[in-house]
């Protein structure tokens, strides 16, 4: 902590901080900002309630007047570019109706931005509308390797930016919905978290080109997604329904702004308080505890201690500190990375890696390397190793890359079954 003292600290996009670290996070800050002289700046479109949690976990502390803005409503309504409209319906949109409606927004303002809560939904689409539009289509997701998602930035924005616009049509998942500057003309949105609503909703007129966008809010049909491993989606799509029909049955206790600061503040308000239980970080060490309870007064394992030598330790300090850091996760996901054959530069990365003497030294190569990954689950890995479609660069190394380049296609990136066309990738012999 002492490397961020008499600092300036900005987190930017705050609202995608984890809500298992919330109290972890706030403690944090308020230490380096009460104790060690540090300025901590959060900035988002959305500001999460991080001040209105628990305080007896970690409630972060913001003093009166820290607000670097000082009317945010009138903010609000001077920025605003977009309308949201509610477009649920009973049983759910059908692709084809979702489909439909993409073509209309294109044809209304000649491009259209469709952002769905699932890989399988976006292929699903991106295949539907490929064969019936007009438009040029275009297709995100995580399962593309980064260099891949800015080639197709990279063009999607330069159509984007011609004038007349270009047809322009992007199926994509949520990574398109913060710190990625495009202008679309409408977007549709399926329903998630009222903050990922916001979010997409600033892909959408974003430069002021037209008097005002359309984002256009609407529910899949249940058969067509399922979030039962999305938790995060899931709940925050439950309380957004919930502010989506508050706001419907009365709109002037929002200021008649479905993502404006009273609706966001609403739909926190709900997110947190559904999931408090889940904000001190919770871990299985032996028994369930939480991190925050291990790295403060670790009162479960004192009262053991306690039971079993008739008396509490003759220490100060009575954290877990140890069994802390082996159970935090930076990034919580288990998934590896797998380096694809993405491009002549992604398939000479590979060759290098492999004829490399210690390739789990050549850090310059392990950093190119990050451009060329993509993170793939357990269950998808052992599918994939099985075949030897992925492989050690080289024995021991633990360095992973695709063997057929048939797996990882232009369209949709790396898949568990043949979608590109057969190359052959000449890599030096272990």
């Amino acid at each position: 902590m002492h490397q961020l003292a008499n600092a300036v600290l900005i987190f930017d996009e705050i609202q995608s901080l984890p809500v298992n670290c919330v109290h972890l996070f706030n403690n944090a800050m308020n230490y380096l900002a009460d104790f060690c002289g540090s300025t901590v700046v959060l900035c988002t479109a959305t500001q999460p309630l991080l001040d209105r949690v628990n305080l007896n976990k970690g409630a972060i502390r913001v003093p009166q007047g820290n607000e670097l803005m000082p009317d945010v409503k009138q903010l609000f309504d001077d920025l605003k570019r977009v309308e949201v409209v509610n477009r649920r319906k009973p049983g759910g949109w059908s692709q084809d109706e979702i489909a439909a409606l993409a073509f209309e927004q294109i044809a209304a303002s000649g491009s259209c931005l469709v952002i769905v809560n699932t890989k399988k939904a976006a292929q699903a689409i991106y295949r539907l509308c490929k064969e019936n539009s007009g438009a040029k289509v275009f297709h995100l997701s995580t399962n593309m390797c980064p260099a891949h998602r800015k080639s197709i930035l990279s063009e999607v924005r330069t159509r984007l930016d011609q004038i007349p616009s270009v047809p322009t049509l992007c199926i994509s998942t949520q990574l398109i919905e913060a710190g990625v500057d495009v202008d679309f003309g409408a977007v549709i949105r399926f329903t998630a978290g009222l903050d990922s609503i916001a979010q997409a909703a600033g892909r959408c007129n974003r430069n002021g080109r037209a008097k005002q966008g359309l984002v256009h809010v609407l529910n899949p049909r249940p058969e067509d997604e399922n979030l039962a491993k999305l938790p995060d989606i899931q709940v925050g799509r439950e309380k957004a329904e919930r502010v989506l029909d508050d706001f419907d049955a009365n709109p002037e206790n929002f200021g008649n702004n479905r993502i404006g600061p009273q609706a966001m503040a609403w739909y926190y308000k709900n997110y947190f308080f559904d999931r408090a239980n889940e904000m001190g970080y919770p871990v299985s060490v032996g028994h369930d505890d939480t991190l925050l309870n291990l790295l403060s007064s670790n009162t479960l394992a004192l009262e053991d201690y306690k039971r079993t030598k008739r008396q509490a330790p003759a220490i100060y300090l009575r954290q877990a500190f140890m069994t802390a850091a082996k159970a935090f996760k930076a990034i919580d996901a288990p998934t590896r990375g797998v380096i694809v054959p993405y491009g002549d530069e992604g398939k000479q990365l590979i060759n290098d890696l492999c004829a490399a003497y210690l390739p789990d030294k050549e850090f310059e190569l392990l950093r190119q390397a990050q451009q060329f990954s993509v993170n793939v689950f357990q269950n998808v890995l052992e599918k994939l190793s099985k075949t030897l479609v992925v492989r050690e660069v080289q024995e021991g190394t633990g360095i992973l890359y695709l063997t057929d380049s048939r797996y990882y296609s232009q369209e949709f990136g790396l898949s568990e079954t043949p979608e590109g066309k057969m190359e052959v990738l000449c890599v030096a012999p272990e």
